[in-house]
């Protein structure tokens, strides 16, 4: 049976995202990279990616969702199956990285959730 087994990341829709990106990498001293901020080392217990996107981005589905949660998963066939036996909606649609693999739900409030399996 697959489970969540950390946050994967935080994205939030921006109308300047490299500017609000900097603001988070001054004031709070957010990890600054090419692209996202990333968390990573041994005090993060894993990679925690904070992304920011464009208003308009199609990303988070259609709507207005203006953030999306991102899970870290063991298993993302396992956690997949045990939503749609729930009675989840699951994007048909699945992508696979050399980082891991990503998949879709939306969760009873309609909120579009990404999964990430990391690639061992």
């Amino acid at each position: 049976m697959g489970k969540v087994v950390g946050v994967g990341g935080i994205f939030l829709k921006a109308k300047d995202p490299k500017g609000l990106q900097a603001w988070y990498a001054e004031h709070l001293g957010v990890p600054l990279s090419e692209g996202n901020s990333i968390f990573e080392g041994p005090e993060a217990q894993g990679q925690t990616v904070l992304a920011f996107f464009a208003e308009d981005t199609k990303y988070f589905g259609e709507g207005n969702q203006g953030a999306m949660i991102n899970f870290r998963v063991d298993q993302l066939d396992g956690v997949l199956e045990r939503l749609a036996a729930a009675g989840a909606k699951i994007d048909p649609k699945q992508e696979d990285y050399g980082f891991g693999r990503f998949g879709w739900f939306w969760d009873p409030e309609g909120n579009r959730v990404e999964l990430w399996e990391p690639a061992e």
